[in-house]
């Protein structure tokens, strides 16, 4: 194998496949990228065994090949080359030359034949869907999924795909996120619960304005773009009734300035308990009050205006849940929703005009006198 390529179309390929490359492995192929010449250029490609990212970028190829080479030391050694054409070189016994300039490098990579092959995902009933989309969807909820073992199936991002629209929700069993806009999907229903890793490359590795092919294996997703590939492997099992935790009779409300809010709660925080971060809440018709009382550390006490509508209420949130959910609000002001201290509260955009439907749950703290 040997081919030519800019320093800055090799540094494009690998940045976007080197996060798919573990940081620790016990198969020591999977360090490594493969690197394999096509009618354009190169391939390159890395995984995790329940992520692979494969992507090709053009280059002036002189003989055709395929070789694995670590992943590490290539990104590295691109980063520092000089401003020159990079010439590289696989031989049969697995050496690797990398020419740039007057720098020249040798590595041992391992055969092809060692690389696992990408899953068994046919794209010839692809859908196709608008990245734009499909990116907004991930951006607003994936945040909110679990990152505890206890419960797997909550370690992922339920997609659901309808005729009429497109729907992601996640939580943590503390917090929900969930967001729907209008479906493209071509009469598709399915229901498929995606790791948020692998929704993180699927944000990062395509233009929001491509089109993108999605096909389903026997427990793989597929997502391909005209030059960027990525596979996942999907989570199993039935996602809970999310529909039944989300709150139908709140009838007290907050309309809340986002940016002011957040700040409020920043303070706080600063204070509030290391484990709970609770916060106490304090709404009345005009203005909402801030407190936090922690043994070991102080008070601390704030409040800001609120349009607020309903009896007063006295409740305590996780100061870090409601933060960052405030972060992906699209809008500057916030419309809380309440019932009573220990039932869950809902954040929503306030004067949204966009058609896409957001709601976050955010489930109370007891408050402990």
């Amino acid at each position: 194998m040997r081919f030519t390529i800019s320093r800055e179309k090799l540094q494009e390929g690998l940045a976007a496949v080197a996060s798919a490359v573990p940081s620790k492995t016990t198969l020591p192929v999977l360090a490594n990228l493969l690197v394999q010449t096509t009618e354009k250029g190169i391939r390159i490609s890395g995984t995790d065994l329940d992520i692979a990212v494969s992507t090709e970028v053009t280059a002036d190829v002189e003989a055709a090949g395929a070789i694995t080479i670590p992943a590490r030391k290539l990104s590295e050694i691109a980063r520092e080359l000089p401003p020159a054409p990079v010439k590289i070189t696989a031989s049969g016994d697995q050496r690797i030359t990398l020419e740039c300039g007057r720098s020249r490098f040798k590595l041992l990579g391992l055969p092809k034949s060692e690389f696992p092959s990408f899953p068994a995902v046919h794209f010839d009933k692809a859908m196709r869907i608008p990245s734009g989309e499909l990116q907004k969807l991930i951006q607003h909820t994936a945040f909110a999924a679990s990152t505890e073992e206890s419960r797997p199936i909550l370690n992922g991002v339920l997609w659901e795909l309808r005729p009429e629209y497109m729907r992601m929700v996640a939580t943590n069993g503390h917090r929900l996120a969930k967001m729907e806009v209008p479906g493209r999907t071509a009469g598709t229903t399915s229901d498929l619960i995606i790791p948020p890793k692998a929704l993180e490359q699927i944000r990062r590795r395509f233009p929001a304005e491509e089109e993108l092919e999605v096909a389903q294996g026997e427990n793989h997703l597929g997502f391909r773009s005209p030059f960027t590939s990525v596979y996942t492997r999907l989570i199993e099992g039935p996602y809970p009734s999310y529909d039944q935790v989300i709150p139908k009779d709140n009838d007290k409300y907050a309309i809340l300035d986002k940016g002011a809010f957040a700040s409020a709660l920043k303070r706080m925080s600063v204070v509030a308990s290391d484990q709970t971060h609770r916060i106490r809440l304090s709404f009345n018709a005009a203005m909402v009050k801030f407190s936090v009382s922690t043994p070991d550390l102080g008070d601390a006490q704030d409040e800001m205006p609120v349009r607020f509508v309903g009896d007063p209420l006295d409740i305590g949130f996780n100061a870090a849940y409601l933060l960052e959910i405030l972060r992906y609000m699209p809008t500057d002001e916030v419309r809380m929703t309440f019932k009573a201290p220990e039932r869950a509260a809902t954040i929503e955009p306030e004067g949204w005009s966009d058609p896409t439907k957001y709601l976050c749950l955010l489930m109370p703290l007891r408050l402990v006198d």
